[in-house]
């Protein structure tokens, strides 16, 4: 079990919010709910363990998002599970606005444009879970999102989590092992429908095929031949299901070509990697150099040579992460699930 934390308060007054939005930047867009010149004092401290995170934060009111071309140009995926303990939560996402009361959990996915805004300082706790760990989940999780969890049920998972977090510190080596199973269980009891089975299975099933198609096309990203056919035999999927499933997406063509933008974004990033732009429009199946720089200046509002640039001044949009624990931004806490 991996341990890190993170806090403001031995730091001047007026440099607490920047330090405290730059340890989340590539994780959240973030800005203060009223003035921080009086300083801003917060905390946030991680256990990580095989799979999944979970976080405490203490800090004064915030709102954090994570809009469409933040979510390409930062993307982690993984669905959290939060429970405030005094202050309700104003979010936004799926097109949805909702109130969540305090104590009452709710699910996210960090893969989705979505907003949490709360106007009391307060302390919190997360869950973070990670596709890969808890896929046998995913359709649940993800029918689960933008949902606040009224009830028993919600109430038996809040009180769960609060159970995990204060037992924690005092877990053997074997115990936290099997914590990610116990998890797993638990969600898996709370949040499995209890009636209309058929009607609530639209969308997991949609969830389970974007899931494979989502893997698909990461498998394949590099090679000329993506396309329709191949990712309908990959996720076991007609063409008609598949054109519906990207509908939104601007259709399969657009989708594939958001990823590879996407990637071509954070390899132009890493300054390890000394590819040309033309090398990358041509690993990225892109026909030439200037059509690919025409769509990513379409996508993110800026050129291939400009993010390059940046890197190599030290200002990268999108900054690499550190390999340890003890320093960098939050995201790094998620780098090992």
């Amino acid at each position: 079990m991996l341990t890190t934390s993170f806090a403001t308060r031995d730091l001047s007054s007026c440099d607490q919010f920047d330090s405290w939005r730059d340890w989340y930047r590539t994780v959240f867009e973030m800005a203060a709910d009223a003035t921080v010149s009086g300083g801003f004092e917060a905390a946030n401290s991680n256990w990580i363990i095989g799979g999944l995170t979970v976080s405490e934060v203490a800090s004064p009111p915030v709102a954090v998002a994570r809009s469409r071309p933040f979510v390409r140009r930062n993307p982690v995926d993984h669905w959290v599970m939060t429970l405030s303990s005094q202050s309700a939560s104003e979010v936004a996402v799926r097109d949805r606005r909702f109130r969540v009361p305090a104590g009452v959990p709710f699910f996210l996915s960090l893969g989705e444009e979505m907003s949490i805004r709360r106007e009391v300082g307060e302390s919190r706790m997360q869950i973070l879970l990670s596709r890969d760990a808890f896929a046998g989940s995913e359709p649940l999780l993800d029918a689960s999102v933008g949902i606040p969890l009224h009830g028993p049920r919600g109430a038996l998972l809040a009180d769960f989590l609060r159970m995990v977090k204060a037992s924690l510190p005092a877990l053997s080596v074997e115990e936290a092992s099997r914590l990610k199973d116990a998890v797993q269980a638990m969600l898996e009891a709370c949040l499995a429908p209890s009636d209309h089975p058929l009607g609530m299975a639209e969308k997991p099933m949609a969830a389970t095929l974007m899931q494979r198609v989502r893997k698909a096309v990461a498998r394949h990203l590099y090679s000329p031949s993506l396309g329709t056919a191949k990712l309908c035999r990959e996720a076991a999927t007609s063409r008609s299901q598949l054109y519906r499933l990207l509908e939104d997406q601007g259709g399969v063509a657009q989708y594939i070509q958001r990823r590879r933008l996407s990637e071509s974004f954070a390899i132009l990033c890493d300054t390890s990697r000394d590819f040309s732009i033309g090398r990358i429009a041509e690993m990225l199946c892109f026909a030439d150099a200037s059509g690919f720089s025409r769509a990513f200046r379409r996508e993110f509002g800026i050129t291939p040579k400009e993010v390059r640039l940046a890197a190599l001044g030290g200002l990268p949009p999108s900054p690499p992460s550190r390999d340890d624990f003890g320093a960098g931004q939050f995201r790094d806490c998620l780098r090992s699930l």
